[in-house]
């Protein structure tokens, strides 16, 4: 085995003017209160890229901005690697598996599981046949307020292959969700099939 960690001097060293862009599915959702947080990401992935030179790439499907910024770079520069998301991994309650998730206590890691009781309910709305964005929105923002905990950052409905809004659902839905819970903030999402148009 291989073991490969760069210094932050290595891969930025002094000098380093060179940054990479992925334009419109950058901005919103996490990019939206992060302004250049996702040009870092993609120029330090493709740095590890070009230095790697991988066949597979794996990226988790919670942090679902992430993963389609970096799917979108690589077939923008015509890299040669394939980007595979790997499914959410949840604790047994139904909490989306996170590093950050030790920074919660007792009352707070309850009170963490509105996220996926509110993607669950958007699954739940849609398969009854609400199809409609801005009364989906309106329904799962009165659920997660029903948390005093949980301070809502963003839920968004969008397009699931370049994250651009939609106003009914048709076809590939993401349901994302951001919140903070105390002082740590959490994402997680579901994609949704709807009907066909």
């Amino acid at each position: 085995d291989l073991l490969f960690i760069p210094t932050v001097a290595e891969l930025y060293p002094k000098g380093f003017q060179t940054k990479v862009e992925v334009a419109e599915i950058s901005q919103g959702l996490c990019g939206g209160n992060r302004p250049g947080h996702f040009a870092g990401v993609a120029t330090v992935v493709l740095k590890l890229f070009n230095l790697v030179k991988p066949q597979r790439a794996y990226f988790g499907e919670k942090d679902a901005q992430q993963l389609r910024v970096v799917k979108q770079m690589v077939q923008d520069l015509n890299l040669d690697l394939k980007i595979v998301g790997c499914p959410i991994v949840r604790e047994a309650d139904g909490l989306a598996m996170s590093s950050r998730n030790v920074y919660l206590n007792s009352a707070e890691r309850q009170a963490a599981l509105i996220l996926s009781k509110v993607l669950q309910k958007a699954e739940q709305l849609i398969a009854a046949g609400e199809d409609r964005v801005a009364e989906l929105k309106v329904l799962l923002k009165q659920m997660i307020a029903t948390e005093p905990l949980a301070k809502l950052d963003y839920l968004e409905i969008l397009n699931s292959s370049d994250l651009q809004p939609i106003e009914f659902v048709q076809q590939e839905i993401l349901v994302a969700v951001a919140v903070r819970i105390g002082q740590t903030r959490l994402i997680d999402n579901i994609v949704i099939r709807g009907c066909e148009s």
